[in-house]
């Protein structure tokens, strides 16, 4: 069967990649071109406050020159490219799209159902690497490693962080609570075993594994978990339900002190409540990853707070994330020219 696929990655989804996969996965008789976004050198549209179009989250690319380059393409495969209804509308021979991600924020759904366009993703592609990020950045706050880093950059000597009433935490010792227990989060756990620390999990839709359970892991209520744990990881989506739902009415739940780590999605954060928690002591520490509105204002408030770690959204930025990636949305290409359900359907 004879098809064209249309490719639009990115300087990390790199569209090479995503052909090279394609091509040793479906042979000969595929005609592919490829198009690469400047993301991350660029910004993407972020979405969660207000969106250009139709609602759309977390998309790079002008809807006219991305359906021109998709034109009479049978399948998409792509990172961030948008696809809204009325760019459905002008792409009538579009039956397929592969979103290398675990949600496909940039494509609006409803409207593919309406045109018949099956959408799938790629769950799990960076848990490995989210997860790994994840205890670092517990790590960097729970045993001081950015406060001390800071302060020789600094020109001081922190000699007083070897005091006991300021040393770190060992994570053997402590309670960390992880919101959200999909594939990043179950991940987390089984990472955060080894050291053996309390973990607490909350997600209202989801049953622990038998060896989770097997192994001590609680499942628990929000409000047990943020009034039980030392350490508070999340890694939920953001719904209407999660959207803001780490406010002051949680954050004040909290044992005086408690660390808070966000490698999930900002807009699952209220950042004045955070910011008042941190300033005030109530929160010992924070480490995000991200935020609401990316790239973050450089007059932001918790830019200058010195009990907080930032990075840049990073936390599923890995080589192996790409080829991961990659690879799904290969054989989720084959199995759909093959005429075979897919695996990972949205």
């Amino acid at each position: 069967m004879s098809s064209s696929i249309a490719i639009v990655g990115d300087r990390f989804m790199l569209p090479s990649v995503f052909a090279e996969r394609i091509a040793a996965a479906c042979g000969n008789g595929v005609n592919i071109r490829t198009l690469e976004q400047p993301w991350p050198d660029e910004p993407m549209e972020h979405g969660y406050a207000g969106s250009t179009l139709d609602g759309l989250k977390e998309f790079m690319g002008h809807p006219d020159e991305i359906a021109d380059f998709i034109g009479d393409a049978t399948l998409l495969v792509t990172h961030l490219a948008p696809i809204s209804r009325s760019m459905l509308e002008r792409l009538p021979k579009l039956k397929f799209i592969a979103v290398s991600r675990g949600g496909p924020v940039n494509i609006d759904m409803k409207a593919a159902r309406d045109h018949n366009v099956l959408v799938v993703n790629t769950p799990g592609r960076n848990a490995s690497a989210v997860a790994e990020f994840t205890i670092g950045a517990i790590l960097a706050e729970t045993r001081l490693i950015r406060s001390g880093h800071e302060a020789l950059r600094a020109g001081e000597w922190r000699g007083d962080l070897y005091r006991a009433d300021r040393a770190g935490r060992e994570l053997g010792e402590m309670t960390v609570g992880i919101i959200g227990y999909g594939a990043i989060g179950s991940r987390v756990v089984k990472l955060l075993k080894a050291f053996g620390c309390k973990l607490l999990v909350a997600d209202p839709y989801v049953q622990l594994s038998a060896a989770d359970r097997d192994d001590g892991v609680e499942l628990v209520a929000l409000e047990q978990l943020l009034a039980r744990a030392d350490v508070i990881s999340l890694h939920a989506r953001v719904t209407r339900e999660t959207t803001g739902f780490i406010g002051r009415e949680a954050l004040a739940r909290l044992k005086k002190g408690a660390f808070l780590i966000n490698s999930a999605r900002g807009p699952l954060v209220d950042y004045q409540a955070l910011y008042d928690a941190l300033a005030s002591g109530q929160l010992g520490g924070a480490m995000l990853d991200t935020f609401a509105v990316e790239p973050v204002p450089p007059d932001w408030p918790l830019l200058r707070l010195p009990n907080v770690t930032l990075t840049p959204h990073i936390a599923g930025a890995s080589v192996r994330t790409v080829t991961i990636a990659a690879d799904q949305a290969a054989e989720e290409v084959r199995r759909f020219l093959a005429g075979e359900p897919p695996l990972n359907p949205c």
